[in-house]
């Protein structure tokens, strides 16, 4: 259980930290909010938990192939805002994007030899 805290504590602080940077400065938040941070973080703690290095290769591969579908948000969400609409309907429309774009990409990837 304390082994659980200490990676919930962590992977915390992490967050908290690229929002605090944010505050100060944008484009440092930005910064920090595009590296991989919680990849990694996942990558360490299944490497950590099981030692199964094709486990976390699995791992790797697929947070890269989920990754392209979500890029799409961090375009559409700024474009909402600057167009007048409001935080919360812009971070939503920007989920719903990144999930039916996840669907597809669940969908297609089987077409392209990729095992997601």
């Amino acid at each position: 259980m304390i082994y659980l805290l200490l990676k919930a504590a962590l992977s915390g602080l992490v967050v908290a930290s690229a929002s605090e940077a944010a505050r100060r400065s944008p484009a440092f938040g930005a910064l920090i909010i595009s590296l991989p941070l919680v990849s990694i973080l996942g990558l360490v703690w299944l490497w950590r938990d099981t030692h199964d290095a094709e486990r976390v290769a699995g791992l790797a591969e697929g947070a890269f192939w989920y990754v392209i579908p979500s890029l799409p948000m961090f375009l559409l969400i700024p474009s909402l805002l600057r167009r007048g609409w409001g935080f919360w309907p812009s971070l939503g429309a920007g989920c719903v994007l990144t999930i039916a774009l996840y669907g597809l990409m669940t969908l297609l990837a089987p077409r392209f030899g990729l095992k997601l």
